[in-house]
């Protein structure tokens, strides 16, 4: 298979139906230390979207994507600038290299990507991306607030005050300054989209602070979504299944069949990959497609509905 400028595979890959294109467990993996780059990963997630065809869906636009660099974040990257919009992304400066793929792969679509490494756990830095992404691309009109900070734990006794309040810091918090830091750019038609997970809806008792920050994250967009509406701003939430992205190999404490059997308890029985999950921030950043859908979540978790 050719590969393109980014890396990744070109966009001619065989048609056939987008279920049957991606890869199934048993998953082959290396462990990361955390934060992980998705470059070193053995099996490289697929985030090209080679069935998606752009309509102009965003044209014009601007997006800020935390967590931009890997994983769903870059694909969502991708198709916004496939949609027309031009993209910053905000990553760690320990994942330039993954970085400057998305980059790359934004490029190749034809628009700006503007790089904004640093840590979000920092307020001052929330606001700069934001002033930044203004200043350098002219506006602001989507912001994702996608980054997380993953623990897992295999007892209570694993779980520490210092990661509690790491993941709120990256998870929550940020999402609070970002969003603070963004409002007197959003106007109407704009959106604001954060990353959940399917374990926010249910809990999880391997991902306990991480579960409970993605709840917080669905129970606060749903309380400003309708102060947000006044302004003519949409809050949405998209909550994915078991994907497969660097994020997961970077989890010290997950076993290893936990890993290579991930996502197989679902009915489609395999992990999703990014492409599967990013149109469903493309619909929720489109005026033309999501002009009425305010304070709702939507659960790409591949038929895990049971979240009790």
């Amino acid at each position: 298979m050719e590969r393109n400028q980014a890396g990744s595979e070109r966009l001619d890959r065989p048609a056939m139906p987008q279920e049957e294109a991606e890869i199934s467990p048993p998953y082959r993996f290396q462990r990361q230390q955390r934060p992980g780059l998705e470059a070193s990963m053995e099996v490289r997630p697929r985030y090209l979207a080679p069935h998606y065809r752009g309509s102009g869906k965003l044209a014009g636009k601007v997006a800020l994507i935390t967590g931009g660099d890997s994983g769903i974040g870059r694909s969502v990257a991708v198709l916004y600038a496939r949609e027309g919009a031009d993209v910053a992304i905000v990553y760690l400066p320990e994942e330039q290299p993954d970085a400057e793929e998305t980059r790359a792969a934004v490029e190749a679509e034809g628009r700006s990507c503007l790089l904004l490494p640093g840590d979000l756990c920092d307020p001052a830095f929330c606001k700069d991306v934001v002033d930044r992404t203004v200043a350098e691309l002219g506006g602001l009109n989507v912001l994702v607030s996608n980054a997380a900070y993953l623990n897992s734990q295999n007892d209570l006794s694993d779980l520490t005050a210092a990661d509690f309040d790491r993941v709120f810091k990256t998870n929550v918090y940020a999402y609070f300054h970002l969003l603070m830091a963004s409002l007197e750019h959003l106007s109407h038609g704009d959106a604001v989209i954060a990353t959940a997970s399917e374990e926010a809806l249910k809990g999880s008792d391997m991902m306990m602070d991480y579960a409970a920050s993605k709840a917080a994250m669905v129970t606060f967009t749903k309380s400003i979504a309708s102060h947000l509406a006044q302004r003519g701003v949409r809050a949405n939430v998209v909550s994915p299944g078991p994907t497969w992205t660097v994020l997961n190999v970077a989890g010290q404490r997950f076993p290893d069949d936990y890993l290579t059997h991930l996502g197989s308890s679902a009915p489609m029985g395999r992990v999703a990959q990014p492409e599967e999950i990013a149109p469903a921030y493309v619909y929720l950043a489109s005026d033309a497609d999501s002009s009425f859908t305010v304070g709702e979540i939507i659960a790409v978790t591949g038929g895990l509905t049971d979240t009790r």
